[in-house]
Parts: structure tokens; C-alpha cells; sequence
């Protein structure tokens, strides 16, 4: 009798069933399938910078995504097996008490998380196969037409030849075992307590107040194109600063993959094809191609995207001024738009694109404080932070990344432009006079 093959998915930022390559080979390829998931506890301890690695905004978002897969695992037939450890340790266990073939998941290439891959890889039997996918990218990295190492510089340069010749693929459909692979699952997902944070209801004012998870993902798709439409004026409206819609808000989704870049992207042609095709509904498409080219620029540049003088080795001045720093965290600059920014940024754990731009120049460029110390503090508080994005932002603002302008945003022109009758700004400084 043939012995029945076992494969595990291991799950990091691809918290979603839906068009999730790794999921779709182990089902295809086992007769049994099982999926980790692990809060792993490096990532709720302090940096070198001071800050928690994820802060409780994040951390509420990631436990309710975690919830959301575990619930559509089961449909498919598949538990999701939760552990508070490191995945090395959890993986190890599982391997072995599940007499496991392959180990199935998603590709990264990050430091810590390359490190953490090695550790199972040394930890497991060497008859255990890894088997691993780009699942993350608009523009898969087989199908663009540059090499990795001659990614350019210059986004607009990526952005032109990839419209040109690369055709986007279309989504995996996922289908679900059969019941007879059910396996017992007595895990359970941690609480906000377990991983050190005291639970707390979201501020009324926040512009994100959507759950974390594929489903609310989804309703968020349905809502903003069809429902209300909102794609078809996105590009007139995503620099506001104020509510829900401005923007299309899938960041914090795509940064844990509660949804693919691939979906979004399917759903705005379906929608350009029923409803209607302009300026805003391809602005979309370009600001996917925007994340997707961060990610580029880190798997071109490896662990520079964290050095202080970033992929172009320059080298200012920077400054480590302990009161600056927490003036700036704090909200109490000499820059009261700064400042609403950063006090949105601490109680709900958003901000806009515009507010993103305005206070990172302001830490770089006015303060010139070591914009490794604001990349740091954004990792730990946004719900939406993603390395490739932040890192590359950071850098693009800073003036040792990807912009070959190197610019200073003008805030007092920045407050004229986007938030003229103060409205945000009292929104946020409720205390200050305008």
C-alpha cells in the first residue's frame, strides 16, 4: 500500500486562501495537508531603536487575520495549527510528530526572515522538502523583463517596461480536501493579553476602522468599487487625510496578504469593463506597481534598504537627538500638521500617504535625525507596515533611495494644498488654537 504523502503550509504574509499558490500545490500534492501559523515572539520584543517590533494596533489586526484564515482553512478542509513560538521550534514539532514530506510557502528574502528559514531548514530531517513561491508580486519575478541585479533605479523606467510587456497572471483557485484528511486541532489563537498588550476599543476618529482578514478584506473590495463606486475617483481624492474613503485602504490586507495584489488587480479590469475605465481606476493599478517595485528594490539590494546610508551609500549628517525623536513621536514639533499626523499615527495606528510623506521628510530633512530610528517607529505602529514599502518610502524620503530629486516637502505649502480650513489638524490638535 502506498504511504500517503503530508504537506504542511506554512504560513507568514499570505494570510489568505484565495489565490495562494503554496496552499494550492499542497493540496494538489498531498493527500493530507496541515497549516502552521506562528506568533512568533521576537516580534513583540523590543528593537535596537527602542520600540516594540509590533505594536498592540497590529498586533489586534494580525490575530484577527489569523482568526479569518483559520475559519476558510477549515471550509477547505485543513487545520490551521497556531503556535506562540518560534516557527524553527513549532515547525520542528510538527514535522516530526506529522511525519511531514514538504513544507510549503511563501518566498522572503529579508534578513530576519531568511535567517528564520534556515533555522528549520537545520532543525528538520534533510528528507523533508521546502517548497517555496513569489505569491506577493503584481509583476511575478519570472515574467519582468529585467534581471534582479538591473532592476532600475528609477521607478518610472520599471513601472514603463513592465506595462509593456509583462501580462499579469491570473489567480489560483484553491480546492478543498476531503473530509477524511480532517486532523485534531486543540491550538489556540493568543489573545492581545498573551502577547503582552491590554485590548482597547479603536478611536472613533480613526480613517481605518475596518477588521483584519480575508473576509473583511473582500468587503472592502465589494464596498469601495461596487458599492460605492469610490474607484472611479480615487486619483482625485487619495490625498485626503480625513474618513474612510479617500483612499482605497487595502494596504494593511496586501501587507499580511489577507489579499493579493493579483485580486485587487482583476477586480479593477472587471470593474473598468462593467463601469467604467479612467485616470483613477488605472491609479490604482500604479500605486500596486509602486508596492511591487519596493519589493524589487529590496530583493536587488538585500539588507541596504537598513543601512544608514540606504541603496545609494550616501552620507549625511544624521543626528540622534533623544528630545527631537520624541517631540516627533509625541506630536509636539514646531509643525502643528506634523504633529496631527503623528498623534493620529499613535492613537489608531494610521496614516495617509500624504501624512506618511510630510512627517518622514520632517524627521530626515528638518529634524535630519537618523531616519532609521522613524522607519523603526513606523514599523511598530502601523497596521499597515510592510518592510518593502517602509523601508523603501523611508529611504525615498530621506534622500538615500529611490528618488533621484531628493526633495523636502514644504509643509507649510503641503497645509495649503491639503488640509486649507485646518480641518484635520483640529481633528487631531483638539487642544490647539487655529
Amino acid at each position: 500500500m502506498q504511504k500517503k504523502q503530508k504537506g504542511l503550509v506554512w504560513f507568514r504574509n499570505d494570510l489568505r486562501v484565495h489565490d495562494n499558490e503554496s496552499l494550492m500545490n499542497a493540496i494538489s500534492e498531498n493527500d493530507t495537508v496541515l497549516a502552521v501559523y506562528c506568533f512568533d515572539p521576537r516580534h513583540f520584543e523590543k528593537t535596537g531603536f527602542g520600540f516594540k517590533k509590533t505594536e498592540k494596533f497590529r498586533a489586534k489586526f494580525l490575530i484577527e487575520s489569523v482568526k479569518a484564515l483559520k475559519q476558510n482553512l477549515e471550509k477547505l478542509n485543513i487545520p490551521l495549527l497556531v503556535c506562540h513560538q518560534k516557527p524553527e521550534d513549532a515547525i520542528q514539532e510538527i514535522t516530526a510528530q506529522n511525519e511531514i514530506g514538504a513544507v510549503y510557502f511563501q518566498e522572503e528574502w529579508t534578513k530576519e526572515e531568511m535567517e528564520v528559514l534556515e533555522n528549520i531548514k537545520s532543525k528538520v530531517p534533510d528528507s523533508v522538502s521546502f517548497k517555496s513561491t513569489y505569491n506577493q508580486f503584481l509583476f511575478h519575478p519570472d515574467t519582468i523583463p529585467f534581471e534582479i541585479h538591473k532592476i532600475p533605479n528609477v521607478f518610472t523606467q520599471f513601472r514603463n517596461q513592465c506595462e509593456k510587456s509583462t501580462k499579469i497572471r491570473p489567480e489560483f483557485k484553491v480546492q478543498p480536501l476531503s473530509k477524511e484528511n480532517w486532523t485534531t486541532n486543540t491550538t489556540v489563537i493568543p489573545t492581545m493579553k498573551t502577547l503582552g498588550f491590554t485590548d482597547f476599543e479603536a478611536d472613533s476618529r480613526t480613517a481605518f476602522p475596518f477588521g483584519g482578514g480575508e473576509d473583511e478584506a473582500k468587503k472592502r473590495l465589494q464596498n469601495y468599487f461596487w458599492e460605492t463606486k469610490k474607484l472611479s475617483v480615487y486619483k482625485l481624492t487619495r490625498n485626503g487625510l480625513i474618513g474612510t474613503d479617500f483612499s482605497s485602504k487595502f494596504s494593511p490586507w496586501l501587507a499580511n496578504g489577507s489579499i493579493s495584489a493579483k485580486t485587487i488587480y482583476w477586480e479593477i479590469v472587471k470593474y473598468e469593463q462593467q463601469i467604467g475605465k479612467n485616470d483613477s481606476t488605472y491609479w490604482l493599478i500604479f500605486e500596486l506597481i509602486w508596492r511591487d517595485y519596493f519589493k524589487y528594490v529590496s530583493l536587488k539590494n538585500g539588507n541596504s534598504i537598513f543601512k544608514i546610508g540606504g541603496i545609494l551609500d550616501k552620507n549625511y549628517d544624521w543626528k540622534n537627538n533623544t528630545s527631537a525623536i520624541n517631540n516627533w513621536i509625541n506630536g509636539t514639533t514646531h509643525e502643528p500638521f506634523v504633529n496631527a499626523n503623528m498623534i493620529e499615527l499613535r492613537q489608531t495606528g494610521w496614516m495617509s500617504n500624504r501624512g506618511r510623506q510630510n512627517v518622514g521628510s520632517y524627521f530626515a530633512k528638518n529634524l535630519l535625525l537618523d531616519w532609521r530610528i522613524g522607519a523603526a517607529y513606523f514599523e511598530a505602529m502601523l497596521i499597515d507596515y510592510d518592510v518593502h514599502s517602509n523601508y523603501g518610502n523611508w529611504m525615498y524620503v530621506s534622500g538615500v533611495g529611490n528618488d533621484p530629486r531628493d526633495r523636502k516637502f514644504n509643509i507649510k505649502l503641503q497645509v495649503e494644498n491639503y488640509d486649507g480650513q485646518s480641518k484635520f489638524q483640529k481633528l487631531w490638535l483638539q487642544q490647539q488654537l487655529f
